[in-house]
């Protein structure tokens, strides 16, 4: 009986020191937390380890110090608490997670947020009381209050259950201990034009060789960090991080007296570095030495004349790329129209195209280089981007179509007449724009192999992207000097003839599909609405020219006002979605449950949107679909009402609105009006069927 007594007596012991290592769980089914601590009892009271330990289900996550576009970090209130003294939270290195270019910094899964305690008095007992506050996200995001609490007594500090989790995740905290493991030579802010955006630049050392390093930077809360761009030096001991942010015209302290915090996370390392930053007047340059790091840590470096060879490989490959194509109408034009000529005469002018393409790569290298001194992002096409030189492209495809179907009779510079391949005799001008202009429509394409050495060459300096676009050059050029080497091809072709204008008529069409696609690629970049105007216009030159005889004085005025008008068009017709969310923004009335029953009695519909500024979803949302299409217009209606919840902040209105619904996370949207004065609950994912639906039927 005696040892059984002694058997129990051990047994409550052990069981007690382990309840005394955890507190209870708490939070909702998705996510669930609790305190845990190192040892089982206080020791000496000084650094006591304990955690804040998360366990979520999957695609569950909670957030990073700084949260990145939405979200907001786990907040502990301990003055509830007896004997403590101070406490101190540690955040271990995050993950980065990104939808839609909006990007947050946490952690899935499960986690532990280290907790260094001290008490007053080490021989009294520890009571923690703890409010937490935290937020919780998957496809919706809940925000969670949970109240926690632990008792530690006095006593010798023995490690407990929990003591190998909770080191674990201290381990993958940054350290700022980095002496000579990390030193920053220098973070200098580079101003952009307009003053408010602007790219920060910091150059550190590593005492090891770098692998795939991320950095995350914080600063004043007034500003806005993106993802940065990290090059390496050849060595792999050195970075060079430029890192775009916004926000600059929003400080109210001068920059330099601000301090920054750099995270430098790679591999086992992880290290945390404080830094003031210089403010620069000069325009971001490159650096030579850095370039960036390839997917293979331990891949071997690729010489410049390995990506030489591949960037004459893919030069060739490109004329086979749909967006090349369609010049082999000029192609073929400029072939057969060497039909029983001179050799010489044939090789002169297949070199003259060639010469035409070496040229415009150069011109195309130079001002990438330019670009990129001048710190502007660049990269292969990026004149498409720009719709003004889109619609300038459009006029000359149109006018090349025009003059091959025999429109244009008059006031053709001899050069544009050779280009469109009407005679030989034309001279090589024509020759050596034909090449260029094949070069100007290859640059949106991409090829096998091209994207490999573009992406080395504007990752290096000038010589670098001097010596792979003329290999670029020379690839795309390979067929016109294979025929200029071999000439015969060419001179045993039919002679010129009328066969050559039913031929020229059937190869416009080609010319007129790439119209077709470039007001595709306009579709990204203005309205829809615009893009047919634009089409219309293009289309009503194309009747202009056709009739030109027949609108004799006024064809060449008429084409002029055409064209002008068509130069407008970006102007007038922006991207719809920048005006929708400008715009919108100015729809929203503020919530009131009360408004809602009146705005119905009153034969109103209200669209409620609950949202907060840490939900990504209800970015999204907006994104995607209250600021597009049907919806938006609807929302514009004179008997619907926009309101917005904003549950940014804890708002007791707010939340006895959802709990209404039986609803505790965000984000959440129902529509009321006379035909569903009860309201129509809507998906947390919205779509535009979904949302037009439910605004139809309530309202009636």
């Amino acid at each position: 009986m005696k040892r059984l007594l002694i058997i129990l007596s051990l047994f409550l012991l052990w069981n007690g020191s382990s309840l005394a290592q955890s507190s209870d769980w708490q939070g909702i089914d998705k996510t669930q937390v609790r305190l845990v601590t190192a040892t089982t009892a206080l020791g000496k009271g000084e650094d006591l380890l304990l955690g804040l330990h998360f366990k979520m289900q999957k695609n569950w996550k909670v957030y990073w110090r700084s949260p990145g576009d939405a979200g907001y970090p786990p907040e502990l209130d301990w003055s509830k608490s007896t004997n403590l003294q101070s406490v101190e939270m540690l955040w271990p290195r995050p993950e980065r997670f990104e939808v839609l270019g909006l990007e947050t910094l946490g952690y899935k899964e499960e986690v532990v947020y280290p907790l260094l305690l001290k008490v007053d008095d080490p021989t009294k007992p520890l009571d923690l009381q703890a409010h937490l506050r935290f937020l919780t996200c998957a496809d919706i995001c809940v925000p969670v209050e949970a109240d926690l609490a632990l008792t530690l007594d006095p006593g010798e500090a023995v490690p407990s259950d929990t003591a190998q989790l909770i080191n674990k995740f201290k381990s993958d905290v940054p350290r700022t201990d980095h002496q000579d493991k990390v030193s920053l030579d220098s973070a200098d802010l580079h101003l952009k034009a307009d003053q408010k955006n602007a790219t920060l630049r910091v150059k550190l050392a590593t005492d090891w060789a770098l692998e795939k390093p991320d950095v995350l930077m914080e600063g004043p809360i007034e500003l806005v960090f993106f993802k940065p761009s990290i090059a390496l030096s050849d060595d792999r001991t050195a970075a060079l991080i430029d890192i775009p942010l916004d926000g600059l015209q929003f400080l109210e302290t001068p920059l330099a007296d601000q301090t920054f915090t750099l995270t430098l996370m790679d591999g086992l390392h992880a290290y945390e570095v404080k830094t003031k930053v210089t403010p620069q007047t000069d325009p971001l340059g490159p650096v030579d030495g850095f370039s960036l790091p390839d997917d293979s840590p331990s891949a071997a470096p690729v010489s410049l004349w390995t990506i030489m060879a591949l960037a004459i490989l893919g030069g060739l490959i490109l004329n086979l790329m749909p967006c090349v194509l369609p010049v082999l109408s000029l192609k073929i034009l400029g072939l057969v129209s060497h039909g029983g000529a001179a050799t010489a005469t044939v090789r002169l002018s297949f070199l003259a195209s060639a010469a035409g393409i070496l040229f415009s790569f150069l011109v195309l290298a130079g001002g990438l280089i330019a670009l990129k001194a001048s710190g502007a992002a660049i990269g292969w096409g990026i004149q498409f981007q720009q719709p003004l030189f889109l619609i300038a492209l459009l006029m000359v495809l149109i006018m090349f179509a025009a003059n091959m179907w025999g429109f244009f009779e008059i006031g053709l510079p001899g050069w544009m007449s050779s280009l469109g391949a009407r005679s030989h005799s034309k001279g090589i001008g024509g020759h050596f724009a034909t090449g260029a202009f094949a070069t100007l429509l290859a640059t949106p394409c991409s090829a096998p192999f091209l994207g490999t050495a573009v992406g080395f060459a504007l990752s290096q300096g000038p010589t670098e992207i001097i010596a792979v676009f003329s290999a670029l050059g020379v690839g795309l050029a390979l067929p016109y000097l294979l025929i200029a080497l071999f000439p015969g091809v060419a001179t045993r072709l039919p002679r010129p003839g009328p066969w050559m204008v039913t031929l020229r008529k059937v190869l416009a069409l080609a010319l007129i599909a790439t119209a077709v696609w470039l007001l595709s690629v306009l579709l990204a970049q203005i309205d829809p609405v615009g893009v047919g105007v634009l089409a219309g216009l293009l289309g009503a030159i194309l009747l202009a020219f056709a009739l030109k005889k027949h609108l004799r004085p006024l064809a060449t005025p008429l084409v002029l006002a055409l064209i002008v008008a068509a130069f407008f068009v970006p102007q007038t017709f922006e991207r719809q979605a920048t005006n929708n969310t400008i715009k919108a923004e100015t729809l929203w009335v503020a919530f009131s449950t009360r408004e809602i029953d009146e705005l119905v009695k009153n034969g109103r519909t209200v669209f409620v949107d609950v949202t907060a500024d840490w939900c990504i979803t209800c970015q999204v949302n907006k994104k995607l679909v209250v600021y597009q299409g049907e919806t938006f217009d609807l929302l514009q209606e004179d008997d619907i009402v926009a309101m917005s919840a904003d549950w940014t902040n804890p708002d007791a209105e707010i939340s006895a609105f959802l709990a209404r619904y039986k609803k505790f996370a965000i984000p959440f949207n129902i529509v009321y009006g006379p035909g569903a004065p009860e309201g129509i609950i809507l998906p947390e994912l919205l779509d535009q069927k979904a949302v037009v639906n439910a605004i139809t039927k309530a309202r009636g």
